[in-house]
């Protein structure tokens, strides 16, 4: 099978010639193996032109593959003889700078080259970017100080991925959204560049989720790409949506020593302002239980328990209007009643709301078995525009505060705050 080469710039001025070619190769088969053991190996031009070689691969990935247990690669390199007959040196120097086996190293390509070109004609500042290509040298070979080369295996940046790549169980092609901006996926796309296309050195190290380290700035891997069976390593997944990390964004770990999981902090803010708005809708306001009691305790205060003769004569009045009744004791405990009895129908009501959010999620159901994915509560976001939730970690627990956004809505409070707990276990987070 023959690799396929990155392509370089067309420009006869910048190209960094490279006569070799990669070619993967399968493996040599137990039988063959076994009888390489018993007999010498006699190799001449003809053999080496044509001779199978194993890579075993740097890049140790915590995940693993639907098809291979390891990137280690079979390959040929043609012409091989020509290849095989140059000296092997662990470094070069270019430009200044000294380039080591095993290090990793920034390549210029068609858009690094037309930068330059732009830099050199006064139209801007050249910055190493991510339009770079990182490659990692496994070796050097030179026939003298003009033919200098490097086989490489290449770090590819998310947005490379190729269409049909296999990721879990899905098939995908560029970033994903747990994929952090400083992110690079280590490959066994393996080619052999002319070393004056480097551009520079390159620092990249690998993330081990479990370490609970936390990224820099430096440029990272975490998961591998083979691209004999187009596919990544598989990731851990976190929070109750089941996906990866993004290191770029915020993780929220349950205080709980019998859970200790982590979740995204979209995740939580998604769960904390779905509760808010089938809580309180489009229409209906916030309320503390000390701000009704300050609302209720004045109507309260206006029904006597021990009325005066005067105040006896100013309800009897009112019971005028209705004839048949005669008990004052009947009268005031109705009105007593009748009020918490409207409270409580109109605090857990929100009869519009509530049947505004029921449908939303219902309607959602039954059209998403076309246009899927609808179904899922994460997909479907009614409190844009109405609430707002912010995490405070400070200062005790772990709290949201919430903000609601609703101008049309009179009274109540616009901000408070409501514990924060685990998606998973339902423990709050201190």
């Amino acid at each position: 099978m023959r690799n396929r080469k990155r392509s370089r710039s067309v420009g006869e001025e910048n190209r960094a010639e490279c006569p070799f070619t990669i070619s993967y190769a399968t493996g040599p088969s137990p039988a063959q193996q076994e009888r390489h053991k018993n007999k010498k190996r006699k190799r001449d031009g003809q053999d080496d032109d044509k001779r199978v070689q194993i890579q075993i691969s740097p890049f140790s990935p915590t995940g693993s593959f639907k098809t291979h247990d390891t990137m280690d690669l079979y390959y040929t390199v043609e012409p091989g003889e020509r290849w095989q007959d140059m000296t092997r040196y662990n470094s070069f120097v270019l430009s200044g700078v000294k380039y080591y086996s095993e290090g990793f190293v920034r390549v210029a390509n068609e858009v690094t080259i037309e930068q330059q070109k732009a830099q050199g004609a006064g139209q801007g500042i050249y910055k190493k970017s991510i339009d770079d290509w990182i490659a990692r040298i496994l070796e050097i070979r030179a026939s003298d100080e003009h033919h200098v080369y490097a086989r490489v295996y290449w770090m590819y940046w998310p947005d490379e991925l190729p269409a049909g790549t296999l990721d879990g169980k899905k098939t995908v092609q560029g970033r994903q959204p747990y994929h952090g901006a400083n992110e690079l996926i280590a490959s066994n796309h393996m080619d052999i560049i002319n070393v004056v296309s480097v551009t520079g050195p390159a620092t990249v190290n690998q993330w081990i989720e479990s370490d609970d380290e936390e990224i820099k700035d430096a440029l990272y891997w975490r998961q591998a790409y083979d691209c004999r069976n187009p596919q990544l390593s598989s990731v851990e997944l976190v929070c109750k949506c089941q996906t990866p990390a993004n290191p770029d964004k915020t993780l929220i770990g349950c205080t709980s020593s019998e859970c200790g999981k982590w979740m995204h902090h979209e995740c939580m803010a998604h769960d904390i302002l779905m509760r808010i708005y089938e809580r309180l809708g489009t229409d209906k306001p916030y309320r503390t239980e000390g701000s009704i009691v300050k609302e209720e305790k004045p109507e309260e205060a206006t029904r006597p328990l021990s009325p005066t003769d005067a105040e006896e004569k100013e309800t009897q009045s009112t019971i005028d209007v209705r004839p048949g009744e005669t008990s004052d004791n009947v009268h005031v405990k109705k009105a007593a009643c009748e009020t918490p009895r409207e409270t409580e129908t109109r605090t857990p009501e929100p009869t519009p709301s509530r049947s505004l959010a029921t449908a939303s999620v219902k309607g959602s159901v039954k059209g998403s078995a076309k246009k899927g994915r609808k179904k899922k509560t994460a997909d479907s976001k009614p409190y844009l525009g109405l609430f707002e939730a912010t995490l405070k970690m400070q200062d005790g627990p772990t709290a949201w505060e919430i903000r609601d956004l609703r101008e049309n809505v009179k009274g109540g409070d616009k901000t408070w705050t409501e514990k924060a707990h685990c998606l998973l276990c339902g423990s709050s987070i201190d």
